[in-house]
């Protein structure tokens, strides 16, 4: 079944059962997504405002850009079930020899670090709509400043629901390397994106609380 095309009760229903997916990792991509589109969506009523006609053209890349973020982010939903599935028949295999055994725990080992990179790229894609979110928090259109600063705490949960998902996968590995590694990726984007996207929405809170223009 391919979960970007079902509707959002399907999704959340299913969600909701026993099955393994889709889970955290897709979610995390999800409302990554949606932090997008509400960036992109304050974009929309900006550049055609006469008004915002000095920032237009700078918006209009924004919007290109976060348009583009998002089309990968909604793939990304599916690709993270893709990648878990190996996961979840892995280990229900039962081996019966020592030799079947080490085969288990080699394919294991493959498959947990290629579940992380899919919750990687969620990162980093959502650390660059938190970044543009930005952009349309101090350039874009006044009426719609909330949903920038919204799209922009969207993205550092669905950050910091992406580094759990790699956290989780990386716990089970052998490879203590490899796992520094991964865990180190994860620990530099959240010390990069977290405080950003806190910084929007303080920055945005604080101007419509004191309705500044």
């Amino acid at each position: 079944m391919k979960y970007t095309d079902v509707s959002c009760r399907q999704f959340i229903e299913s969600l909701a059962s026993q099955d393994p997916v889709p889970g955290g990792g897709s979610v995390a991509a999800l409302v990554g997504a949606l932090g997008a589109a509400l960036g992109d969506m304050v974009g929309a009523l900006t550049v055609e405002k006469k008004k915002y006609s000095a920032v237009a053209e700078e918006i209009r890349d924004a919007m290109n850009e976060v348009s583009l973020l998002q089309k990968d982010l909604i793939e990304l939903v599916q690709k993270d079930i893709e990648i878990f599935e190996p996961i979840s028949k892995i280990l229900a295999m039962k081996p019966e020899t020592e030799e079947e055994t080490k085969k288990k725990e080699e394919l294991l080992e493959v498959a947990l670090e290629e579940a992380c990179s899919v919750p990687i790229m969620v990162m980093g894609k959502c650390g660059r709509v938190v970044e543009l979110c930005k952009l349309f928090a101090e350039k874009g259109n006044r009426i719609a400043v909330s949903d920038a600063a919204a799209g922009a705490i969207l993205c550092k949960s669905a950050i910091e629901a992406a580094s759990l998902n790699v956290y989780i996968n990386t716990s089970m590995m052998k490879n203590s390397e490899k796992t520094e590694s991964l865990n180190n990726v994860c620990a530099r984007h959240l010390m990069m994106y977290t405080p950003l996207a806190e910084g929007v929405f303080g920055y945005v809170s604080h101007r419509l609380q004191t309705n500044e223009a």
